[in-house]
């Protein structure tokens, strides 16, 4: 708080700052961070400003009596000062302390086109936000699963009282394809939690792959498949 009133009332926490004060981030180790609307002639040790005339109304709250740029304007500028991993595993802490789930931060950035930081947010977010239709899957998928030596799978059929993606009986495999959206509430985690341990109680085997996977990073879904029909 005394670094935004040192800047002016229209000075704002931001970037790794505004994110460690949402609780999704770390503070940067040498200066808090602050953008203001209009040039800021501010020049102190421990203070880092942006000069931000753009900043819209959207953009900006207020969290603890502090005023604070807003989650979604915090994930954009955090991207233009951390990498992917970082900012992974920011997104996926912001959805634990149910400050902004990864789907309607991905649906955020439709309002900001063109932004800075908008292309490594959007990557971040796609892996996990990404999904195919059933058709697609199938279509996607099916090679990959030759490519390792298996053969034609059953398709969305019931296994263990659950219906799953695709399954080889004589195999005792299972594989199962999802969003892995950051979002899921205790009664989905608890269900899948279940999935597995009633399919490895009855002697199969079964894996998981994001349709993001399936899509983009065949290679990677083909050699798990081989690897596991070797074993």
């Amino acid at each position: 708080m005394a670094a935004v009133l040192a800047c002016g009332p229209e000075a704002k926490l931001s970037h790794r700052s505004a994110a460690a004060l949402w609780g999704f981030g770390e503070e940067h180790s040498d200066c808090i961070e602050i953008s203001v609307r209009r040039h800021c002639g501010v020049r102190r040790p421990g203070i880092r400003t942006h000069d931000r005339p753009g900043l819209w109304n959207r953009d900006v709250g207020i969290r603890f009596g502090i005023p604070v740029t807003t989650p979604v304007r915090t994930f954009l500028d955090l991207a233009t000062v951390t990498g992917p991993t970082i900012l992974e595993r920011s997104v996926n802490e912001a959805d634990k302390l149910d400050v902004i789930d990864a789907d309607s931060l991905r649906k955020a950035l439709d309002d900001h086109p063109g932004q800075p930081g908008i292309r490594l947010l959007r990557h971040v977010l796609d892996k996990h936000t990404f999904r195919l239709s059933d058709d697609e899957l199938e279509r996607l998928f099916r090679p990959l699963a030759a490519a390792a030596g298996l053969p034609t799978p059953q398709t969305k059929v019931m296994v263990d009282k659950f219906e799953v993606d695709f399954f080889w009986p004589d195999l005792g495999l299972v594989v199962e394809t999802d969003g892995w959206r950051y979002h899921r509430t205790p009664s989905a985690q608890t269900r899948d939690a279940l999935r597995f341990q009633v399919h490895v109680a009855n002697g199969r085997t079964p894996l998981r792959f994001s349709h993001y996977q399936v899509k983009h990073e065949p290679r990677h879904v083909r050699e798990i498949l081989t690897k596991t029909v070797a074993n």
